[in-house]
């Protein structure tokens, strides 16, 4: 199965109007208690959350689990931050990315995958505010261009 298949509970956008994505990893996350049943709910919000390296592991920060409403004690912090399950060789590869060449690490979508939740991150870099109105240019453009096809077939 591709990176990024099975039931999409949250998608970053954002990310994609804010940076080049260079690389996907699929990446497995620890959960505590209840945050799997809010997941399924759909209540998770991944916008400015993004992905840091501390002691050799990948942490998740800035995502928004919003707690369970049957979930009462057993309840977690919905912003706390989360450990990504990565392999070493990929571990490290970020490592030398993030440190060079100026990269960070941002959650593009979370879905079910086999019954486990699974996160999609994307090695990116920045974009530049005329990158970005480049990108808007090309969109309404493409846009335009659809639209003028659909017209003309109707006639």
């Amino acid at each position: 199965m591709p990176k990024g298949t099975g039931k999409v509970f949250a998608q970053n956008k954002k990310a994609y109007h804010d940076y080049f994505i260079e690389e996907t990893y699929e990446a497995g996350i620890v959960l505590q208690g209840t945050e799997i049943k809010s997941i399924r709910g759909g209540r998770i919000n991944l916008k400015d959350s993004y992905a840091q390296i501390k002691n050799g592991e990948v942490f998740l920060l800035g995502v928004h689990i919003s707690p369970y409403e049957q979930g009462n004690r057993f309840n977690h912090d919905p912003l706390r931050s989360r450990k990504l399950l990565l392999h070493r060789k990929e571990i490290n590869k970020l490592i030398g990315e993030t440190k060079v060449a100026g990269y960070s690490l941002v959650p593009l979508k979370m879905y079910l995958k086999d019954g486990f939740a699974k996160v999609l991150i994307g090695l990116a870099k920045g974009k530049k505010n005329y990158d970005k109105r480049e990108d808007l240019k090309n969109k309404e453009a493409k846009r335009e261009i659809e639209r003028a096809f659909r017209d003309r077939q109707k006639m």
